[in-house]
């Protein structure tokens, strides 16, 4: 039985390289991001009605701070200093990696409401190399939703 593209398109799990960062607003291009996950830190505590609903509880209710790391390979018409100004800022900023399909279309998108720039790391530098040079910058984010087609 011969599927239509539509499914088959439904079926196949979507390649990783096709994707889109965009950053209040601007779209910025990125070798690499990692460390997006969801998270929530627990507490555990002794109340006064222990005797009756056990010695302890715990509440899942208090969004983490985690780190995500964006890499990008450094070109001169790409402004090379806007994320050297962000990290100056020291401003919360809104973040947006969206998987895209083959058209470029956004299927799923992982919304960053504060991402706050806390490293900047600058390329190695090797005489003896030809590899791009790739800068590194690590963020502390919270309050991750994500979005996707239904």
């Amino acid at each position: 039985m011969a599927r239509t593209p539509r499914e088959l398109k439904r079926s196949y799990p979507l390649p990783v390289y096709n994707y889109r960062v965009v950053v209040e607003g601007e779209t910025m291009s990125f070798s690499r991001v990692t460390g997006i996950k969801l998270a929530y830190d627990t507490v555990t505590y002794r109340h006064g009605l222990s005797f009756l609903e056990g010695e302890r509880m715990q509440t899942f209710d208090f969004d983490s701070f985690f780190s995500v790391t964006f890499e990008r390979g450094m070109a001169l018409g790409a402004t090379p200093l806007v994320l050297y100004a962000w990290m100056r800022a020291k401003e919360s900023r809104g973040v947006e990696v969206s998987l895209c399909d083959e058209k470029g279309e956004s299927v799923i998108t992982w919304k960053i409401a504060h991402a706050v720039a806390v490293k900047l790391e600058a390329p190695t530098f090797d005489a003896s190399s030809n590899e791009v040079a790739i800068e590194r910058l690590e963020l502390q984010v919270r309050g991750l939703s994500i979005a996707g087609e239904s």
